[in-house]
């Protein structure tokens, strides 16, 4: 599949973004969720940080695919899924 970066408004955490192509005259809709991964404790290590994340994406809904891990902050960091088989004409 090829990719098209998109910037898109802010969002809060935790919602849905859809957005509707049209290719050949055909409407795909292509689903994305950003999700917050948020650190336990007051200074986690970066092995704790690790099994956090890992724990996180693998345990996630597997109706959506990991496309990108955001620049982290000091308390948290961004995950944005796609929706598996997100395309319907």
């Amino acid at each position: 599949m090829r990719e098209v970066v998109l910037l898109i408004p802010d969002t809060e955490p935790e919602q849905n973004v859809e957005i509707e192509v049209r290719i050949n005259g055909r409407s795909k809709s292509i689903q994305y969720r950003v999700e917050l991964v948020t650190w336990e404790g007051s200074h986690p290590s970066p092995a704790e940080k690790f099994m956090v994340l890992k724990h996180r994406i693998d345990a996630y809904d597997k109706d959506w695919e990991l496309i990108e891990i955001g620049l982290p902050e000091p308390e948290k960091i961004p995950l944005v899924f796609r929706k598996r088989n997100g395309f319907s004409s």
